[in-house]
């Protein structure tokens, strides 16, 4: 999927919602237990219900690969059942030496078909480009993420540039891409560090999770984060996907969804 193609959909949808399919096993409705495969029912019937409102979905693969084989399968129906006009990330955290990192890589664009990745940029380089030789794909490095920890490496700073860790970070990183195939991790409880992104890379799509649970401000990101193609992918996983806990459950994720996305419809109104 292209930037012009992921803008035209947040235009048509009046939304930038991205909905986490971070499906916990122990989370699900009990009822969805007694089906062959509970995790894709539930993913399932979240789809059916939030489609309309969200331009992307994002399964987090630690709750599938804690599964095993069994939870492979289940991510690969996952992927196969979202409609080909969504974006989808693999929230992977994936990188390693070159070669490690082309397998990671035919993993998620080839076997899986995902439309991006998530990647730690901490080995550099060789780490990264292995992922950016795909077309129409997209790697999505981590740069200001939103949990408390972050702040242990990401903001310290780097004497001899007179930068943050992750300001350095995303500016090494458009010698390896662009615009059309990287994007940035930026978490929305941290909307100070949307200032200093967006003077490093205006034109950029970020994906900003924290949104909802996290206690980030949808109106903050879209102040400090926003540009001229929107620019924002906002998540929300636990507040949508959990907004219930009963046979009503995938109805209210759906509600959940589509308040969000009137509340982006609201940001979205220049660019109509």
């Amino acid at each position: 999927m292209t930037r012009q193609e992921l803008f035209k959909n947040i235009v048509a949808k009046e939304s930038f919602l991205c909905v986490g399919l971070d499906t916990d096993i122990s989370r699900i409705p009990a009822h969805l237990l007694n089906e062959d495969d509970p995790i894709f029912e539930f993913n399932k019937q979240i789809i059916d219900a939030t489609y309309q409102s969200t331009i992307a979905y994002k399964p987090n693969l630690a709750f599938y690969e804690a599964l095993g084989p069994k939870g492979w399968e289940s991510l690969a129906k996952t992927v196969e059942y979202i409609p080909k006009d969504i974006f989808t990330i693999a929230d992977a955290k994936r990188a390693d030496i070159g070669n490690t990192s082309s397998m990671y890589a035919k993993a998620f664009f080839e076997e899986f078909s995902f439309d991006s990745v998530t990647v730690n940029p901490y080995m550099g380089e060789d780490s990264v480009t292995p992922f950016l030789q795909y077309d129409g794909k997209w790697v999505i490095l981590l740069a200001a993420t939103s949990n408390h920890g972050s702040f242990d490496f990401q903001d310290l700073m780097i004497e001899n540039h007179g930068e943050k860790l992750y300001e350095r970070v995303i500016r090494k990183s458009i010698e390896w891409g662009d615009a059309d195939n990287l994007m940035y991790v930026v978490g929305a409880t941290r909307p100070e560090s949307l200032v200093s992104v967006r003077t490093i890379v205006p034109d950029s799509f970020l994906l900003i999770p924290g949104v909802g649970a996290q206690g980030g401000s949808l109106e903050s990101v879209c102040k400090y984060g926003m540009n001229k193609q929107c620019g924002l992918i906002v998540n929300s996983s636990r507040g949508i996907i959990y907004a219930g806990n009963d046979k009503n459950f995938a109805q209210d994720a759906g509600k959940a969804a589509k308040e969000l996305q009137q509340n982006m419809s609201q940001q979205l109104q220049q660019f109509k």
